[in-house]
């Protein structure tokens, strides 16, 4: 994972994320991309442009966010972005050849009940790139443990276990498979690819109403440091997704949630 990107709002928690992140690039020999995303404004009805202010003072929150961290060495790069949030982050991700985008829970949300804050939550929703939520003022340490929980292991997009492969290689993580079958299991959906089995030390089947249940039921058994979830359109936070803010009610990690970009 060599290029990482953080978003970045205006949370109590911005200088921990920057942190971890940076910790994150150092041990794995990447740099650290540093963005926010501003859209324009109008004043009155005027449609007054004030891009060239909130972008001077996007750059200067920047900067001192990053003078307030401990770069290690990293190459820490800072942007300011104006445009839609989703398709400006896309665009940025293609340009930069981002590998991982990290996410905070809350980018914004200072409700104690969030999860994941509008925001994080259209990103992790919306965006085709592999993310990594970190809770907050969560320290980095190699994880030693991951649980990849998943209720089908078909394959088909290419690269779509890479994030689990960099990690592996990089922090010689043991993986550990949660095949979790629910009532829309198929015929074949347990059948894991040669591709997979390659990163997988273990592998428990269970039989749950969703994968989110699946992961609650065994989760204290493999202590992982790490969940590793799939972005689907019907996937492990289908329901949950729906809207973009994700309650602690429905789910909360107190470790890093990986989320890949889609098998399919």
């Amino acid at each position: 994972m060599k290029n990482i990107l953080v978003p970045v709002g205006s949370s109590k928690n911005a200088v921990s994320h920057l942190q971890y992140a940076i910790d994150f690039a150092e041990a794995c020999g990447g740099k650290v991309f540093v963005v926010q995303i501003y859209n324009v404004f109008t004043k009155a009805g005027t449609m007054i442009k004030v891009d060239k202010i909130i972008e001077r003072e996007s750059l200067e929150f920047l900067n001192d966010l990053v003078a307030k961290v401990d770069k290690k060495g990293v190459d820490v790069i800072v942007k300011t972005l104006k445009g839609d949030l989703i398709d400006t982050l896309e665009l940025a991700c293609k340009a930069a050849d981002v590998d991982l985008v990290l996410i905070e829970p809350r980018t914004n949300s200072i409700k104690d009940e969030v999860y994941l804050g509008k925001t994080s939550g259209k990103i992790i929703k919306q965006m085709d790139v592999p993310a990594l939520i970190v809770p907050e003022d969560y320290k980095f340490k190699a994880p030693s443990s991951i649980l990849m929980a998943i209720k089908s292991a078909t394959i088909k997009k290419k690269n779509a276990l890479q994030p689990l492969k960099d990690l592996k290689a990089t922090f010689k993580t043991s993986v550990n498979l949660l095949l979790v079958k629910t009532p829309f299991y198929k015929a074949g959906d347990f059948n894991v690819s040669e591709d997979l089995t390659a990163l997988i030390d273990k592998t428990t089947k269970t039989e749950n109403a969703t994968t989110f249940q699946g992961v609650l039921e065994h989760f204290q058994s493999h202590n992982p440091d790490m969940l590793c979830v799939v972005r689907r359109k019907r996937g492990f936070f289908a329901k949950k997704w729906e809207k973009n803010t994700i309650l602690k009610k429905d789910f909360h990690s107190s470790i890093p949630v990986l989320v890949l970009s889609g098998l399919k």
